[in-house]
């Protein structure tokens, strides 16, 4: 597909009303159906159409380096490597939701089935999950990728030959350049991916391994160092974000995926014995494994900040399916004031929209100096409340402190159908603020540029 190619795409397919901003008597409804149909996007229409020519700068992937993928006897969860990669990443959590057994489910990824053979394990289920915007992003991905309609059993063929056939040298520029229109992506592999094509991928160090959980024994043996103390795993997480910090763009943790984000300043002096019973594995209480975690934290954020690097979370809705502890989640905004306070010279990168909390997270833009929203994933989880949250961000806080698009996958594949779903979203919410006179029509198109790469670029030196 050629970059103009992108002008032409029929984005209101699955649309809802006012994507194009269209008024009322735009619209016409057949008698013989229900569904409004939509004009379709072109010169008559400068606001659909500026933000399919504008690049995006995406802000969040989990792309391996093209070599690997090329090379790859099976994928990165050691599934196969068939076309079922491309439902394997967040879409499978749906599949299980819809009533798909475990056993099933593990057949559908793995090599014991040929791949043709697949599609009965999933044929049940498709019709109940292709509408989430999980389904809908392979949907786009069938349609713009590969030229596929639809998911049957007669297009699985075609789809099986097409996924291989994709896979060769250049492909990553090709789906995200001039299928995506995706100047760039910002990736979080742990620890940090040396990448290849640094003008294409560029990389975030993933800091949770330095903070959390179980320390991997092979931050401090890159770092040849002999950890007996605190203080020398203070000097691996020095060496770490010196070393990697010049060539990163931003550091990344997950700590809400197993705690709240209420991190406490805690000096060195009272963890000094809580980090020898974590070194030794001796039992810890609770409170013990906070302070510890609280204390690293705060340790590795400042000399991300001293770096000039900001600080990227995951906040809200957890991936997967069945452990996702509302209740602590709901938390998230609060524990974010806290940090926002503590941290003033800190640039912290509020991820996902906290969904479903976003409301809460506009009042954060809205207050604090610091705090910056990432939209990444939220398109796909829910993209009527991304819209939703952009609308209102757009009239609550200043829009040079939102990134409205990251992937957040795995297969490069499914990165241009996110962006096509994302730049339905931000058209739409864009038309209702215009047709809704909250803005004029050249106010909300001088915006595009603003939030769909501007704002990275400043705020990422790229």
């Amino acid at each position: 597909m050629k970059p103009t190619d992108l002008k032409r795409r029929d984005f209101v397919r699955y649309s809802a009303l006012g994507l194009t901003g269209a008024t009322l008597s735009q619209i016409s409804v057949p008698a013989s159906s229900a569904t409004p149909e939509l004009k379709k996007p072109g010169k008559e229409d400068p606001l659909h159409q500026k933000v399919l020519d504008t690049c995006l700068i995406d802000t969040h992937e989990h792309l391996m380096n093209e070599s690997e993928r090329i090379q790859a006897e099976k994928t990165i969860w050691d599934n196969a490597n068939d076309w079922t990669f491309l439902l394997s990443h967040y879409f499978d959590s749906d599949l299980v939701v819809a009533g798909m057994s475990q056993e099933d489910h593990d057949r559908f990824y793995s090599t014991a089935l040929d791949p043709l053979e697949k599609w009965k394990l999933i044929e049940p289920y498709w019709p109940h999950v292709k509408h989430t915007g999980y389904g809908l992003n392979v949907r786009h991905t069938l349609k713009d990728v590969y030229g596929i309609d639809d998911l049957t059993g007669e297009s699985v063929r075609k789809l099986e030959e097409a996924y291989h056939a994709t896979i060769k040298p250049g492909f990553y520029k090709h789906l995200l350049r001039d299928i995506g229109n995706i100047e760039s992506c910002q990736v979080n592999l742990w620890p940090f991916l040396e990448s290849e094509q640094p003008d294409l991928l560029m990389c975030d160090l993933h800091i949770s391994g330095m903070i959390e959980e179980n320390w991997d024994p092979r931050f401090a043996e890159e770092a040849k160092i002999d950890v007996k103390t605190l203080a020398d795993w203070h000097r691996v997480i020095d060496y770490w974000i010196t070393t990697y910090g010049k060539k990163a763009v931003a550091v990344k943790s997950t700590m809400a995926y197993h705690r709240d984000l209420d991190c406490i300043r805690t000096p060195p002096e009272e963890v000094d014995k809580i980090f020898l019973k974590k070194l030794n594995k001796e039992p810890m209480t609770p409170t013990e494994q906070k302070s510890l975690e609280d204390h690293l934290f705060w340790y590795t954020v400042d000399r991300a900040t001293e770096m000039g690097l900001p600080v990227k979370l995951h906040t809200g809705y957890y991936c997967g399916h069945g452990r996702m502890p509302l209740g602590r989640i709901r938390g998230n905004p609060a524990a974010i004031c806290g940090l926002c306070q503590q941290a003033p010279e800190t640039r912290f990168v509020l991820f996902h929209i906290c969904y479903p909390y976003y409301e809460e997270m506009l009042s954060i833009a809205k207050h604090y100096p610091n705090a910056y929203m990432d939209m990444c994933w939220s398109w796909i989880i829910n993209p009527l409340a991304a819209k939703d949250f952009l609308k209102k961000y757009l009239v609550t806080a200043p829009a040079n402190k939102i990134f409205p698009f990251g992937g957040d996958y795995i297969p490069v594949e499914l990165v241009p159908g996110h962006a096509a779903i994302a730049r339905q979203g931000i058209t739409q919410a864009l038309s209702e603020l215009v047709n809704e006179q909250w803005m004029a029509l050249e106010e909300a198109i001088n915006l595009t540029d603003i939030i769909m790469h501007e704002n990275a670029r400043k705020l990422y030196g790229i």
